[in-house]
């Protein structure tokens, strides 16, 4: 007689059966290509209810199950400032997916709605922030966020034509304030759409977004941004089913002897290739 499935089996299940191809494989190679994981790592999943966290904390939860590296993972929620429904959501879709969690609190939305400015930017600096603390104080030493291939290569394009400069997300950087800190993005080769795919296959509902700014302004400049540019990326796809993945390689193909100017970081002594011209 065949055993029946709970609900949390058949959506670990799916992950390393149904999307072995498109998101095991790729959440494995990510891993291993980046060196993401190091033996006896202790590792802070930090899941904020949206589909990409809570797909990353059950890809870590298989990982370690099966991994030949031992390491430990202890999964985080930071409520910014909630709504209580939506507090209420993300705990029961980690309880239906078999997520054993801490939430701890911070009034992080509260300070970045009320400091002026750029609330987006800020809130997403203090979180960060609040995250390795949090995972420090828990005896970790990296913390791993729920950042896929699209977020990448959608910085990328928004770097050039907002910023003008090229640059885009890291699969994993040292922490500048936090010493022994590490962040890693293990689903940075895993597709949005096999996400969405994913969760839609499990019938499965998250957060879309409970932050207060995006609820009280869905006009927000830096919101919109990102939007146009995935529109953008999507609408290039029509004629041409591989650019995502080719701006994706080129990223990891810079042609340095063809660049006019570049810096070796943010606040970096600029250069030119008159240097060795």
């Amino acid at each position: 007689m065949k055993r029946e499935l709970t609900k949390y089996q058949e959506i670990e299940r799916s992950i390393i059966k149904k999307y072995r191809k498109t998101i095991w494989n790729n959440f494995i190679g990510a891993v291993k290509e980046y060196q993401l994981i190091e033996a006896e790592d202790s590792i802070a999943v930090c899941v904020s209810g949206g589909k990409d966290s809570m797909l990353l904390a059950k890809c870590m939860q298989q990982l370690q199950r099966h991994s030949e590296v031992p390491f430990e993972i202890k999964i985080i929620v930071m409520d910014p400032g909630y709504a209580k429904e939506n507090r209420n959501f993300l705990e029961k879709n980690a309880k239906l997916m078999n997520l054993d969690y801490e939430v701890f609190e911070s009034d992080i939305f509260d300070v970045a709605f009320n400091a002026g400015g750029s609330p987006c930017y800020l809130c997403a600096r203090m979180r960060r922030g609040a995250l390795y603390a949090k995972a420090k104080s828990i005896g970790c030493n990296k913390i791993a966020l729920g950042h896929h291939f699209d977020d990448v290569i959608e910085t990328a394009l928004m770097s050039m034509m907002y910023s003008s400069e090229i640059k885009t997300m890291l699969p994993k950087l040292r922490s500048t304030n936090f010493e022994g800190m590490s962040l890693i993005r293990p689903l940075y080769k895993v597709k949005e759409r096999d996400i969405i795919s994913w969760a839609n296959y499990n019938n499965l509902k998250f957060l879309q977004c409970a932050c207060r700014f995006t609820a009280e302004s869905t006009e927000r400049e830096d919101l919109s941004k990102r939007k146009e540019t995935k529109a953008l990326i999507k609408e290039i796809r029509k004629f041409n089913p591989e650019a995502d993945d080719n701006i994706f390689r080129s990223l990891h193909n810079v042609n340095m002897a063809t660049i006019p100017g570049w810096r070796e970081s943010d606040k970096g002594q600029v250069h030119s290739f008159l240097e060795k011209y």
